[in-house]
């Protein structure tokens, strides 16, 4: 009661230290007991502080996130969080579409490539591997990555010019 300053708490706190004896050192001798009792019973108090520390620091994010209406109940203050300026999505819903429409027109493209182009390509421009890095993935010498690369280029270049799409 004087280390949490909450009876409830309190109560809470010397019953979990009490099941810890009980389930853990239920073996041991009835003169152990006491000093056992006492380290998990601080151990617990220690825990239900760090427990309360990580409470209050959400609680206080949280918090500082504003509150919503007073009538809206499905207030999620997440909700309030500007979107990263990094992000991939487009705020507006039409630029939306038209990425989702050139993304599938792009895998499309990727798609008809020829295997090794594609891994190629994909290895070097998707996965940012360097030249050597390609090449030692694919088991093939630097030479036929650049080949690789630089037909795979054109190749998409040709098939999305073909769609409408300019790089």
């Amino acid at each position: 009661m004087f280390a949490v300053r909450d009876e409830d708490n309190a109560l809470d706190i010397v019953q979990d230290a009490m099941l810890k004896l009980a389930e853990k050192y239920a073996g041991k001798p009835a003169a152990e007991l006491p000093m056992l009792f006492q380290r998990i019973l601080q151990n617990t108090i220690h825990d239900h502080f760090r427990r309360q520390k990580v409470r209050n620091a959400w609680t206080t994010l949280l918090s500082a996130l504003g509150k919503g209406d007073e009538k809206d109940d499905d207030f999620d203050p997440l909700e309030t969080l500007p979107a990263k300026a990094d992000s991939n999505q487009p705020p507006d819903p039409a630029d939306r579409v038209q990425q989702s429409q050139t993304v599938a027109i792009i895998e499309q493209a990727l798609s008809r490539l020829p295997a090794r182009q594609r891994e190629a390509f994909l290895l070097r421009y998707w996965e940012e591997l360097d030249v050597a890095e390609t090449a030692q993935a694919m088991g093939c010498s630097e030479g036929s990555v650049k080949t690789h690369c630089s037909r795979a280029v054109h190749a998409l270049s040709e098939m999305l010019k073909a769609k409408g799409l300019t790089l």
